[in-house]
C-alpha cells in the first residue's frame, strides 16, 4: 500500500522546487542584462570610413578636371584638415572617379590617413592620377552603387560611414539615385554632396532632393571649379569631425 503521507509531501515539494528554479532563472536573466550594460562590446577604434566620388563626365573639361584633382589633393594637405585627421585618431579613405554607367575608376584604394605624411601620400597619388574617361554622361545612380560596394570593402568597421559625391550636373544616364538606394546596401551610411555651382541651379536642388541621404547629410557648394579646393576643405572638416564640428567653429 502506498504511503499517503509521502505522496502528499512529494506534491508539496515539486511545486516548491519549480518555483525556486523560476526565481533563479529570473535572477540570472536580470544579472545578464546588468552585465550587458556595465560591460559594453568592443569599441570601434576607427572614427570614419570615407568614400570620395569625383565627377569626370563629359561636362568636365581638362582644366576643370585638374582643378578637381588638385583641389582634393590640396584639401588633404590643408593644415586644418590634417589637424582634424589627427584629432580623431585617423580615418580610412578611398577615392574614385565616375561618369557613365560602367565608367568608375579607383584613384586610390583604401588608405589610413593618420598624420601629415599619410595625407601627403594620398595627395601625391591624386596629383599623378591620369583621367580614365572624358566622353561619357552623368550616371549618378551607378556612381552611388559603386560607392556602396566600395564602402563594404573598408578594412575595418568604423563608427561613421560617409560617401562624398561631387558633381556639376544631374543624373542623365542609367538608373536613378533612388533606384541605387533601393538596390544597394546603404544601411548606416551618410551620403553628402559637393555641387559645383553655375548659372543653372538645378544641380543643387537635385542633390538636395535626390542624392544626399542619412543622418546629418548635407550639401557643400563650390562657387566655381576654382573654388573646389576651398569647398572640399570645408566639406572634409565637417565629415571628419562629424556632429562635433559645430562646437569647434
Amino acid at each position: 500500500m502506498p504511503d499517503h503521507r509521502q505522496i502528499r509531501l512529494a506534491r508539496r515539494t515539486v511545486p516548491s522546487l519549480t518555483y525556486g528554479r523560476k526565481r533563479l532563472a529570473k535572477a540570472l536573466s536580470a544579472l545578464a542584462a546588468l552585465l550587458a550594460v556595465l560591460i559594453p562590446g568592443p569599441a570601434l577604434s576607427c572614427s570614419l570610413s570615407l568614400v570620395l566620388a569625383m565627377d569626370v563626365s563629359a561636362s568636365v573639361d581638362a582644366r576643370e578636371y585638374k582643378l578637381q584633382l588638385n583641389g582634393l589633393a590640396d584639401a588633404f594637405q590643408d593644415a586644418n584638415v590634417v589637424q582634424a585627421i589627427e584629432a580623431v585618431g585617423g580615418i580610412w579613405v578611398t577615392s574614385f572617379e565616375w561618369s557613365g554607367t560602367h565608367q568608375q575608376v579607383t584613384q586610390f584604394d583604401w588608405r589610413r590617413l593618420s598624420d601629415r605624411e599619410s595625407a601627403q601620400a594620398a595627395a601625391s597619388l591624386l596629383r599623378n592620377f591620369p583621367r580614365g574617361f572624358s566622353e561619357f554622361p552623368t550616371a549618378l545612380g551607378y556612381a552611388l552603387g559603386f560607392a556602396s560596394v566600395r564602402m563594404q570593402m573598408a578594412p575595418e568597421p568604423c563608427r561613421r560611414k560617409v560617401i562624398d559625391v561631387a558633381g556639376d550636373g544631374i543624373n542623365n544616364d542609367g538608373f536613378t539615385p533612388a533606384s541605387a538606394y533601393r538596390a544597394y546596401d546603404f544601411e548606416g551610411i551618410t551620403v553628402n554632396g559637393l555641387v559645383i555651382a553655375s548659372a543653372d541651379t538645378m544641380p543643387i536642388r537635385y542633390y538636395r532632393e535626390n542624392v544626399i541621404r542619412g543622418p546629418g547629410a548635407f550639401i557643400e557648394t563650390a562657387a566655381s571649379y576654382e573654388d573646389y579646393a576651398n569647398a572640399m576643405k570645408r566639406k572634409l572638416l565637417r565629415e571628419i569631425y562629424g556632429s562635433g564640428y559645430a562646437t569647434l567653429r
